[in-house]
């Protein structure tokens, strides 16, 4: 896991560093918020650690336009500022957590830990290849920022498809696995579906990404 640290105080950023190190992390740091908001888009850390008042541009402005074009990593905020509108302005600028100078490395790394958890579970939730994503909380299917409506077997197909990228699936493994080891209908099931799936992920001319395999079976690559 690669985390960035934005803060200017040296000797802090130093220190919480040397302890991200010590738990196996790769650490970046950065001392202002230029080249810290230049880092966290160009390295594409896995959290952020954001110090409020920067030179250049402060962390909230930062943490504004990251999240402005869709970057979702999470940020741990710190400040100094621990009025109750002042919590308020940090997450509504998308930070996810926020901690008061000067605090506890032990809590910190702890947060750091939990925000982790977090999006490693969201993730499991979410398949994605491609510009073609889809979730299995919220059973929703998405080509690029086009949502695609499926039926329950198109969406249990392309979940299964997902799940395996670029490995060629035969057409006994797809059966046992998308309609149950006891299915007794006509064998030629998964061809319709894999049809249906076809005119709906494609049906704004985008790049096909379910591939037949002639003889044996189908795959997700490009």
């Amino acid at each position: 896991m690669r985390i960035l640290v934005v803060e200017d105080e040296a000797k802090l950023a130093q220190f919480i560093e040397l302890e991200l190190k010590y738990e196996g992390y790769e650490v970046m740091v950065a001392n202002d918020g230029l080249s810290g908001l230049s880092t966290a888009r160009e390295s594409q850390p896995d959290l952020i650690i954001l110090d409020w008042m920067l030179p250049g541009i402060s962390g909230v402005e930062i943490c504004q336009r990251l999240r402005s074009t869709g970057d979702k990593v999470p940020v741990i905020l710190l400040t100094a500022k621990d009025e109750v509108g002042d919590r308020v302005k940090g997450l509504d600028a998308g930070a996810d957590d926020y901690m008061i100078k000067p605090f506890s490395i032990e809590e910190l790394l702890a947060r750091v830990r939990a925000a982790l958890r977090r999006t490693q579970e969201q993730e499991t939730n979410v398949l994605q290849f491609s510009d073609l994503k889809l979730n299995r909380s919220s059973r929703e299917v998405f080509r690029g920022t086009r949502r695609i409506e499926l039926t329950a077997k198109e969406f249990d197909l392309l979940e299964y498809l997902l799940a395996h990228p670029r490995q060629v699936l035969t057409r006994d493994q797809i059966l046992e696995r998308v309609w149950g080891y006891d299915f007794m209908g006509d064998s030629n099931i998964i061809e319709v579906y894999v049809r249906y799936l076809r005119l709906k992920l494609e049906a704004e001319n985008e790049t096909r990404l379910i591939q037949t395999v002639r003889g044996v079976g189908y795959v997700v690559r490009e």
